[in-house]
């Protein structure tokens, strides 16, 4: 049960996203709501594991046990449901818009779009979930003692109580993905000032989790000499792949969140003229080189409203003779830009990798305040600058003549 921030989304319909991802089952308080294909799966092995232990427990159940095990896996659901519904609602107060829920193998997970965060928000809206959970099992155990219930009624309402209070105990752990890691990132980040450094710290929190996990239920079995229990055996294993990938994943992010700063247009592009569609590769020969590469600027076609439109590429100019230049469009040794793929050089940071994620093609023309092209940025210098690896030039620069 985690949040995600979902900013920069591609603007895809959310319906047909939905139904690719999952069955949707509607809308709550306006927030649509995805059973994914995956939960199947879990409530299938619930089914399987569950059934044959409720039957030995209750034997005059009989074949009946495998139904109130599916019981059992659908009051999973509403329980994981309510959970992700009070994140999603507190996030509402603060003016977080909600983009869907998504109810899956792992139990479920919010994803809002983008909004402003703080360290007292971040923790009500993590803490709502396991509250949520608390308050269902306080319900659930009031019914049980004083309702005295018996049987199917009896035993799914005991389930229940365990089921919710045993989701908000662990979701409370310090560490991410789970909500109590927003307690550690809240606590670093209002420390240091830094959301980054606590969302590292949370994540290493998760993955400190993990290892006492695997460490008490697999390994101290296993040294003890003790029968293991197969199904908790796996139980855990599984859970701890889905939270050691949680965890990494909430690292990675935030290092390259530290990184946006250093993702500037203007700063990261190569530079690179304009020239109108009607210009010959004579114009581009005659371009003067830069005198420490002896290479030419890259160079980008425009249309005659202004914006770019194709990108000269460096190895069809060179297969042009020096006879054939001056009569050779470079509408014919061009290759397109995607639509609308040109930004001003002043863009940086988020607010442009979520421009350049809803663009098709690896290469944006770059223009100032007039419009005129003054570069040329490449994907692989933005991946560069966020992951701080070196990506390699990629540059297509050109000689002077043959």
């Amino acid at each position: 049960m985690t949040d995600t921030d979902t900013r920069g989304r591609s603007g895809q319909d959310p319906q047909k996203q939905g139904r690719k991802e999952g069955i949707p089952l509607g809308r709550i308080a306006g927030i649509p709501v995805i059973l994914a294909y995956s939960w199947f799966i879990i409530a299938a092995f619930t089914v399987i594991a569950f059934g044959p232990v409720l039957q030995s427990d209750y034997p005059r159940l009989g074949v009946t046990a495998f139904f109130v095990a599916f019981a059992y896996a659908l009051l999973l659901l509403i329980s994981v449901l309510v959970h992700e519904l009070a994140h999603a609602l507190t996030a509402k107060l603060f003016h977080w818009p909600t983009e869907k829920i998504v109810l899956n193998l792992w139990g479920g997970h919010t994803e809002f779009q983008s909004f402003t965060a703080s360290p007292g928000r971040s923790v009500l809206v993590a803490m709502a979930g396991p509250a949520a959970n608390f308050v269902l099992a306080g319900a659930g155990w009031l019914l049980r003692t004083g309702g005295d219930l018996t049987g199917v009624p009896g035993i799914l309402t005991n389930i229940f109580v365990w089921a919710n209070l045993l989701i908000g105990i662990f979701n409370v752990l310090p560490g991410l993905p789970l909500d109590g890691g927003r307690l550690v990132e809240s606590a670093v980040w209002k420390l240091t000032g830094s959301q980054e450094k606590g969302t590292v710290a949370a994540g290493w929190g998760g993955r400190i989790i993990v290892i006492g996990l695997v460490a008490w239920f697999v390994v101290l079995p296993l040294l003890s000499g003790d029968r293991p229990d197969i199904s908790l055996m796996l139980i855990t294993v599984l859970v701890g792949s889905f939270l050691w990938m949680g965890a990494t994943a909430s690292i990675e992010q935030a290092r390259l969140r530290s990184r946006l700063p250093l993702v500037e247009a203007g700063a990261l592009a190569e530079p690179a003229v304009g020239l109108p569609e009607g210009a010959s590769v004579a114009e581009v020969l005659a371009l003067a080189p830069d005198p420490t590469t002896g290479a030419g600027p890259a160079v980008v076609l425009y249309r005659q409203d202004g914006r770019p439109a194709a990108v000269v590429d460096a190895g069809a100019v060179a297969t042009v003779s020096a006879s054939a230049a001056a009569t050779t469009p470079l509408t014919a040794v061009s290759y397109a830009l995607g639509e609308g793929a040109y930004v001003p050089e002043w863009s940086k940071g988020q607010e442009l990798i979520q421009y350049l994620a809803q663009l098709d093609g690896l290469e944006y023309a770059v223009v100032d305040r007039d419009g005129t092209v003054t570069g040329l940025l490449r994907q692989s210098a933005v991946l560069g600058a966020l992951t701080g690896k070196n990506p390699g030039s990629g540059k297509r620069m050109f000689g002077q003549s043959r």
